[in-house]
């Protein structure tokens, strides 16, 4: 019986029947596919994406040089060097990350204790050699100024889970 069975739907073609079943029901479903370039999904507010630092709102940079991003970074990817002001407060001279060696693990922002490392939204920054992609200070606080009002909306979402 079972070798009549078998015969009977290699004949019939019934894998194909149902194969092509399954075609058309999904050929009249709404399209599920983006297209890229032109479109981009939804990105959640605990996305980490490229770095950047952020300023106060009077424009002076937040970063107190604690060095706390650096001493957290599994990657070694963070280099700080700071000195004192004349007003006594300490700033970083040179803040440099190697976005070759980060693996976007979002320590840095977890242990800086005024939110001035934080990993944005911008997820499109490839480059075509890996000079670009280390980052110096200037550049960094670019970033922030860039993203500033998208990162302070996803800082001030999640402040209840921090």
């Amino acid at each position: 019986m079972a070798s009549l069975d078998r015969t009977a739907r290699a004949f019939l073609l019934s894998e194909l029947v149902a194969g092509f079943a399954l075609t058309l029901k999904y050929m009249f479903k709404p399209k599920v596919t983006v297209n890229y370039p032109y479109e981009k999904g939804p990105l959640s507010p605990r996305f980490r994406g490229e770095h950047a630092l952020r300023r106060y709102p009077n424009g002076e940079e937040r970063c107190i040089a604690c060095k706390l991003c650096e001493a957290i970074c599994p990657a070694q990817a963070i280099t700080i060097e700071a000195e004192p002001r004349d007003d006594g407060s300490r700033r970083t001279t040179r803040y440099d990350i190697d976005m070759t060696k980060c693996i976007y693990c979002g320590f840095c922002q977890e242990a800086c204790p005024v939110d001035a490392i934080v990993e944005g939204p911008n997820f499109e920054f490839s480059t075509e050699t890996r000079e670009e992609l280390m980052y110096n200070k200037d550049k960094l606080l670019a970033n922030g100024d860039r993203w500033e009002t998208l990162i302070a909306a996803n800082l001030h979402s999640e402040a209840a889970y921090r």
